[in-house]
C-alpha cells in the first residue's frame, strides 16, 4: 500500500516525521513515497524538492473530505487515512485497517528498456473511471539546511518524489493494457486510484 508524506526542507516539525518516514521505505507491503511542498520556503529557505504540484495534491486531498487546512508533516495512507503530525500508533492502526481491505485492482507492470507495459483488470465496476499516475521518485538524497526553521541541519531524506505525472482513466470495465514512455533511470510507482483524490486502489514499484 501506497503511504505519502507531505513535509518539507523548511518545517521545523519535519526532520522527526523524516527518520520515522525513512523506517516505513522499509517495510514490508509499504510503497513509502516523500511529497515536498513549497509553502514553507517563504521563511528563508528553499526546499530543494519542493514542488507546487506537490502542494496541491495535498490540497486536493483536503478538499476531498471539505477541510481547507493543510499541516506538515502529514501522512496519507493508502489515499484515505489522514495523519497529521508524526503519530507512529496512528500510523500503524491506519496500515493494519488498510491491509484488511480485500484488492479491487488487479496490476501486472512490466519495463522494457524506455517503455513501460501496464495491463490492470477488476471484478468490479468503479462509480466514476479510475486514475492511472506514474510517479517517480530519488530513492535517498542528504540535505544541509543553512537558513529557516532547520538552519544548521543536515537531513536525510528517502524516497523523494520527482514527479507524478497522470497516464489517464480507466472505466475499470474492460481490462486495461496500454504501454507508455519511461525514459531515466529513476524507478516509479504506478498507481491506480480513485477520483478525488481517494482511495489507492492498486500500485506497484517500476525499477
Amino acid at each position: 500500500m501506497v503511504v505519502e508524506l507531505f513535509t518539507s526542507q523548511g518545517c521545523v516539525s519535519c526532520p522527526p516525521a523524516d527518520a520515522y518516514f525513512a523506517g516505513l521505505v522499509a517495510e514490508p507491503g509499504v510503497i513509502a513515497l516523500s511529497l515536498h511542498v513549497d509553502y514553507w520556503d517563504y521563511i528563508g529557505w528553499e526546499d530543494s524538492f519542493g514542488s507546487p504540484a506537490f502542494t496541491e495534491r495535498q490540497k486536493s486531498y483536503a478538499r476531498a473530505i471539505g477541510s481547507r487546512t493543510i499541516y506538515t508533516p502529514q501522512f496519507i495512507i493508502a489515499g484515505s487515512a489522514r495523519i497529521q503530525g508524526l503519530d507512529p500508533a496512528g500510523i500503524s492502526a491506519a496500515l493494519a485497517e488498510a491491509r484488511t481491505r480485500p484488492p479491487e485492482v488487479r496490476l501486472a507492470v512490466e519495463r522494457h528498456g524506455d517503455r513501460l507495459v501496464i495491463l490492470a483488470g477488476s471484478d468490479q465496476r468503479p462509480a466514476a473511471p479510475l486514475l492511472v499516475d506514474l510517479v517517480r521518485f530519488e530513492p535517498e538524497a542528504t540535505v544541509g539546511i543553512e537558513r529557516g526553521e532547520n538552519a544548521g541541519t543536515v537531513v536525510s531524506y528517502r524516497n523523494i518524489v520527482l514527479s507524478w505525472e497522470r497516464l489517464g482513466e480507466w472505466s475499470g470495465e474492460e481490462h486495461l493494457e496500454v504501454a507508455v514512455p519511461m525514459t531515466g533511470p529513476a524507478p516509479g510507482v504506478l498507481i491506480i486510484q480513485e477520483p478525488g483524490p481517494g482511495e489507492i486502489l492498486a500500485a506497484m514499484v517500476v525499477e
